[in-house]
């Protein structure tokens, strides 16, 4: 289906669901079964009894919406409750997890629960055709919590944190797609919305210092206690000094700065923008209570006012009424749908991803034998003549660009089975906007399809998306922020794809970046180094390219990677793309091999 097709279906549902009326209550959705009426009312009872807040929040989501929140917030923690019960020792606490989570695979694949809370569980993923694949890492995670974690710095810290929140949230973005809210949570920066659920950890981690220092537990980063260093040992001992209070002083500082995000909600739907307004105006309630609560902290949990949330909630629940009244929501129907369309991500829901061997070349081809040390590190491609290469056969030019997706498959295959540690390539670049209509929608239809096909799902192949949101269709940037969670722990191949990528524009959002540092006070004009801009660069973590390839004749570098390929060797083929397979890959490192790399030095006497 096109992207013209799916807005079309898309507006169609719309206007059935506005000629049918308002949208049904929760319990019209859920239907007239008693059990599982049961299970959803004990979702809501210990949502609004273990997390008011929460509660509050979820009750600003239109009623049939509600129960589906429920179910998932109540599945988490069941999860949590598990691995925190310090009457069983760690290795049962985690046992007891990893059954938790075997059995919701069972249960999905069964289609129901005797579990009341799974039961919810289920029910939910089924009728919202959700898909519950990327929920196993942050439940792994849980349960290798039961052992204990501790987290050297804080870039640890997110990266622990936001896998074991982000998915959670994910799938609430999802359900408001599936009920056809336009711009269902649409964040047009990953990294404002990712920092602000750093600001939600961080709140939570203070609000329950005293429950977590009673279990032994100090979830915070060493790295937060290299200012602090007598704080440690004193909120081991439950001791309220001078260093804890600093610390704690610091930390709800942090905090506030992260959950602080202005743009967060520009270009979302009013109901979910309300949602997430109320949630940090709520945050701020709690860091207030936080900084107010002294030696307390670490006694008792820390509460707002009835009145400071009162104030937050009132308006909250008028905008919310006024925003759900003037939308109309596409809801399933009482009775549930059968399960045959998504068994498969559901039983992926609590199944590790199997890691394995690439295809061998359909003729037997092996890779040729590199030293270690002749091997390029990162090598970027562009990937051209697609165009061209249908032209010359008399078919229309999107033809050769799903050609082109194969050679993709090859080129992958063969960084693979090389050794490869780094491929980037050049998908879609901010200016090829500028090419017919239709062109354009063939190239993003073959960029869904291999997104949603997921070839690399079995290898080890880390994918990592380069580019702006911009033009690109939210299901396109979306799926591309899923391949980038669900693969962020693998330690192969890093597949960077560069969509709707300009090097130009890359350095221009580099020095905005970095004259926000200078207008805050964090970074001198007069000081700022090749490091701080390489720092300040959307993949900071990406390595200069070592050799760039480009196929189809032309020999230029088209705004490709200005900064990283400031030092490549420079390898042009005339191949078209659709015509390349991993043997070319192979061939344009062994040429490279043979290269000698000076960086401007003087190369040595012989």
């Amino acid at each position: 289906m096109t992207a013209t097709q799916e807005r079309t279906t898309r507006t169609q549902q719309r206007a059935t669901a506005a000629m049918a009326g308002p949208a049904p209550s929760w319990r019209a959705v859920i239907g007239d079964d008693p059990v599982l009426r049961s299970a959803y009312r004990l979702c809501r009872r210990r949502t609004k009894e273990q997390d008011p807040a929460e509660y509050a929040l979820i009750q600003l989501v239109p009623g049939a919406l509600r129960p589906a929140c429920w179910a998932l917030w109540a599945a988490a923690n069941a999860i949590d409750d598990l691995a925190d019960d310090r009457t069983a020792p760690d290795a049962e606490r985690a046992a007891r997890v990893h059954q938790w989570i075997t059995d919701l695979e069972r249960e999905l694949a069964a289609g129901h629960s005797a579990d009341p809370v799974r039961r919810a569980l289920v029910d939910t993923t089924l009728r919202w055709r959700l898909d519950l694949g990327e929920l196993h890492g942050a439940m792994l995670l849980v349960q290798d919590d039961a052992h204990g974690r501790r987290l050297g710095d804080w870039k640890a810290w997110r990266c622990w944190g936001r896998d074991t929140l982000l998915p959670w949230f994910d799938q609430v973005r999802d359900l408001f797609d599936r009920a056809g809210v336009p711009v269902a949570l649409r964040l047009d920066a990953q990294e404002t919305y990712e920092t602000f659920l750093d600001g939600v950890r961080l709140t939570d981690i203070l609000t329950d210092f005293s429950a977590d220092l009673a279990q032994g537990d100090l979830l915070l980063p060493d790295e937060a206690f290299d200012a602090f260093p007598e704080a440690a040992g004193d909120l081991t001992g439950r001791r309220w000094s001078p260093a804890v209070r600093d610390l704690v002083t610091h930390l709800t500082a942090l905090a506030r700065q992260w959950v602080t995000q202005p743009t967060l909600t520009r270009g979302m739907h009013p109901g979910p923008a309300n949602v997430l307004c109320t949630m940090a105006d709520l945050l701020h309630a709690q860091l207030d209570a936080i900084a107010t609560a002294g030696p307390a902290l670490l006694r008792t949990r820390p509460q707002p006012t009835l009145f400071a949330t009162a104030r937050i909630l009132a308006p909250a629940r008028a905008r919310a009424a006024l925003a759900w009244t003037l939308t109309p929501l596409t809801v399933p129907p009482p009775h549930r749908p059968v399960r045959h369309g998504v068994l498969p991500a559901a039983r992926a829901a609590a199944r590790p991803a199997v890691v394995s061997a690439p295809p061998a070349h359909p003729d037997g081809h092996r890779p040729p034998q590199i030293p270690a040390a002749q091997m390029p590190l990162h090598v970027a491609v562009i990937m051209d003549g697609n165009g061209r290469w249908a032209q010359q056969r008399d078919l229309p030019r999107h033809a050769g660009h799903r050609v082109g997706a194969t050679a993709v498959r090859e080129t992958v295959h063969g960084a693979l089975e090389i050794g490869l540690r780094h491929l980037t390539l050049y998908t879609f670049s901010t200016e090829n906007w500028k090419r017919d209509a239709e062109e354009v929608d063939a190239i993003l239809d073959v960029v869904r399809a291999e997104l949603t096909d997921n070839p690399f799902r079995d290898l080890d192949v880390r994918v990592r998306w380069h580019g702006r949101t911009g033009k690109l269709p939210t299901d396109i940037s979306d799926l591309l922020r899923k391949r980038e969670r669900t693969t962020r722990g693998r330690t192969g191949l890093t597949l960077t794809m560069c969509i709707n990528y300009g090097g130009r524009d890359e350095i221009t959002r580099t020095a905005a970046h970095l004259a926000r540092q200078v207008r805050d006070g964090h970074l001198h004009p007069d000081h700022i180094s090749e490091k701080d801009f390489a720092r300040h660069l959307p993949h900071p973590d990406m390595p200069d390219v070592d050799l760039l390839w480009r196929t189809g004749s032309e020999h230029r570098t088209s705004n490709f990677l200005p900064w990283h390929a400031a030092y490549a060797e420079l390898h042009f083929t005339h191949d078209y793309w659709p015509d390349i397979d991993r043997r070319h890959l192979w061939q344009a490192i062994t040429e490279y091999s043979h290269r000698q790399r000076h960086h401007g030095a003087t190369p040595a006497a012989t």
